[in-house]
């Protein structure tokens, strides 16, 4: 394990500047969150959608990390708020095994950028996804070109969803550095 990027990716991911720039609750305010949804929070890092999303919704919020690490993270929090419905999966989507049409709402925050190719990723979200079911995509505005990080702009996201057979609902920069596409799943 790289223990140095991991303390770096951590202490970004848990930054009180974080927070400040979008905190999850902005976030969650921007999206029609109903009490009784299910929600995937894919690459669920240290749980910082996943923490308040479970304690907005009373349905299942499946924090899904290739990072074991990041899951004992998540589920320490969970402990300590009392969150009974968090349910920590690790490994890649096919690791969920969720039924078709089972999710309402999934998060991608700063993580679709590094899966190539995106088109079957997206196609699985689309299936676990119930009809109407959102798609929230957040990344990072590609700067310059930048060798170090694989960052994709937002119109290439944009494209990508489409391609998967999303529609975007909404688009906007909840700060300079960050975008972020709602796309729902309307067939």
């Amino acid at each position: 394990m790289h223990h140095s990027h991991n303390k770096g990716k951590l202490s970004y991911l848990e930054s009180p500047e974080r927070r400040k720039e979008f905190s999850p609750e902005q976030l969650l305010n921007m999206i029609p969150v109903k009490e009784t949804d299910s929600m995937l929070d894919f690459g669920a890092g240290t749980g910082y959608f996943s923490i308040p999303a479970a304690k907005r919704i009373k349905g299942k919020v499946y924090a899904l990390d290739i990072d074991a690490t990041m899951l004992e993270i998540i589920n320490e929090k969970a402990l300590e708020e009392q969150l009974s419905n968090i349910v920590s999966v690790q490994g890649s989507m096919e690791a969920l095994c969720l039924p078709e049409g089972s999710i309402d709402i999934i998060i991608a925050s700063l993580v679709l950028h590094e899966i190539q190719p995106l088109a079957p990723l997206l196609r699985q979200m689309k299936k676990v996804l119930k009809k109407e079911g959102y798609l929230i995509c957040l990344e990072l505005v590609p700067k310059g070109s930048s060798k170090k990080a694989p960052r994709i702009t937002m119109e290439g996201m944009e494209q990508e969803l489409k391609e998967a057979g999303f529609q975007i609902t909404e688009k906007f920069f909840p700060t300079e550095s960050l975008y972020m596409l709602i796309a729902q799943n309307t067939n």
